[in-house]
């Protein structure tokens, strides 16, 4: 499976997407990008005189790279249009501010999947290489036939 049709079965559009690339993926292990685009809602008033991309979304962009795009890889041969993820436990730390434009690189590596859970450790990078966040985000994915 490509990144491009990963990216294609991911659960999420606009303004709400956080996943540009998928640079590598293998059982166990996902690597991806994203910049944050200047202009993005959350940055007119966070903060208004010194814009910084919320820890919230910083962790949606974990989870949606290091942890959906890895769950869609490992559960490829299932009907992914009728994919759900119930995303279950997120322990993050955050270590650097990520500013308006910058493009980031989240690389994840799998702790266990089983029983359809799916748990990683994951770390976003800025472009200098340094680690702006990290933790251990686990979600639970099925499809709506197996309900």
């Amino acid at each position: 499976m490509s990144g491009e049709e990963i990216i294609a079965a991911l659960p999420y559009g606009e303004p709400f997407i956080f996943v540009d690339t998928i640079d590598m993926v293998t059982k166990e292990e996902i690597h991806g990008s994203y910049t944050f685009k200047p202009e993005a809602f959350f940055y007119k008033g966070h903060f208004k005189d010194l814009p910084v991309t919320p820890g919230v979304i910083l962790t949606e962009c974990m989870a949606q790279i290091g942890l959906v795009s890895l769950g869609i890889y490992k559960m490829q041969d299932k009907d992914l249009s009728q994919l759900q993820v119930a995303f279950t436990n997120a322990q993050t730390e955050f270590l650097k501010p990520v500013l308006p434009g910058e493009r980031v690189v989240v690389k994840a590596v799998q702790k266990y999947f089983r029983f359809n859970k799916l748990k990683c450790t994951v770390k976003l990078y800025n472009e200098g290489g340094d680690i702006c966040a990290q933790g251990e985000l686990a979600g639970i994915f099925s499809t709506k036939d197996e309900e």
